[in-house]
């Protein structure tokens, strides 16, 4: 996939709302301010094609990138707790929805924070995930935040604890430093081939 060929679509913030389910789809999914919008830009070479808020929770919709021929679906961020009953349920169903609409869902990309252990909103998606069986990989942020000595068994921890979900790769990434970044790109342009029988990077 050419990623600099990228664009917002539109924020969808009821499940009715979405588009047409015409191409692949990547979903971006994980708690509250784990960097979701980060590594959308940097995964296609901008600083602002995604919002990036430093407050959790800003995120309530979904929020549909045309990035070439497939889209980048950047999901509302779980786990913050000051949102009123209703808001959550708003949540709670656009995410519901999105998922069990049938969308040609070719991956989705879970982020977790590599410095710490998932939460239990973390291992409750992960565990909605493999209920449903939905192909994903786990994408660690913040690797710059690591010293060199503490990435590899950052990333064998990480893929014990994983594997019992489904997981099928975990990469450690940097959206500041561009760690992983090539190397998600590569696993992205696979599930694109695999859904499309094209290569990516064919015409």
């Amino acid at each position: 996939m050419n990623y600099q060929r990228s664009e917002f679509q539109a924020s969808y913030g009821i499940s009715s709302q979405l588009p047409a389910p015409d191409r692949p789809e990547f979903a971006f999914s994980g708690r509250s301010n784990v960097g979701k919008s980060s590594l959308i830009n940097k995964l296609c070479s901008r600083k602002s094609l995604a919002r990036v808020s430093s407050t959790p929770g800003k995120t309530a919709t979904i929020n549909f990138y045309r990035v070439d021929g497939v889209y980048f679906v950047d999901l509302p961020g779980y786990g913050f707790a000051r949102v009123s009953d209703a808001e959550r349920a708003r949540w709670d169903e656009l995410i519901n929805g999105y998922f069990e609409a049938g969308r040609p869902l070719a991956l989705l990309v879970q982020l977790l924070d590599c410095r710490h252990d998932p939460s239990a909103d973390d291992r409750q998606m992960l565990a909605y995930l493999q209920y449903h069986s939905l192909p994903f990989v786990v994408a660690l942020t913040k690797a710059d935040k690591l010293k060199k000595a503490e990435r590899e068994p950052c990333l064998e921890k990480f893929r014990a604890l994983c594997a019992p979900y489904g997981c099928r790769a975990v990469f450690l990434t940097s959206a500041e430093k561009g760690d992983g970044i090539a190397e998600l790109r590569a696993c992205l342009d696979e599930a694109a081939d695999a859904m499309t029988g094209v290569p990516a990077d064919g015409v």
